[in-house]
């Protein structure tokens, strides 16, 4: 049995079918889109989806989230990110995601590979840098998480993830 993907792209619909999930069981009554967004940038799938208004600092840079969920509920409109990964994890893949996050500030955001911690591992549970995870407005702040991605089980492999839910 293969221990990895071949490609990247292997990891997106598995990982949005989780996330669709994920989110459905912790955020009851709102409304749930996931998508694939690899392909285009964020605000085209913003745009697309009617909720660019809410995050009109996303229009016109360059930022392509694997995947994307959109929360909506009455008028508020929250986002989260996958960033998925095959190799093994490190500082620029963290760094990355963490410019996207200060930029757009999404609900939750997840860094996941599907091959292991790398040297993130040594960060976060050796040199126990979990600031390094940390993003938000000022008034709230909020944590990636970063993780291993078990592709036998289509699932987050929760002992590895940090912070741990």
């Amino acid at each position: 049995m293969a221990n990895n993907v071949k490609k990247e792209f292997e990891l997106y619909e598995p990982m949005r079918l989780w996330l669709q999930k994920y989110l459905e069981e912790k955020y009851k009554g709102w409304k749930i889109t996931t998508i694939d967004s690899h392909a285009r940038t964020l605000d085209s799938f913003l745009e697309e989806n009617g909720v660019i208004a809410s995050y009109p600092q996303s229009v016109g840079l360059d930022i392509q989230i694997d995947v994307l969920g959109i929360l909506q509920k009455g008028s508020k409109t929250n986002i989260v990110f996958i960033e998925a990964k095959k190799t093994s994890l490190n500082l620029h893949d963290l760094g990355q995601l963490w410019a996207y996050c200060k930029l757009c500030d999404p609900l939750e955001a997840f860094l996941l590979s599907s091959k292991d911690l790398g040297s993130l591992n040594k960060i976060f549970n050796n040199l126990n840098r979990i600031d390094l995870l940390e993003f938000g407005d000022g008034k709230t702040i909020k944590k990636m998480q970063v993780g291993k991605w078990d592709i036998t089980k289509n699932a987050i492999d929760y002992q590895t993830l940090v912070p741990k839910l």
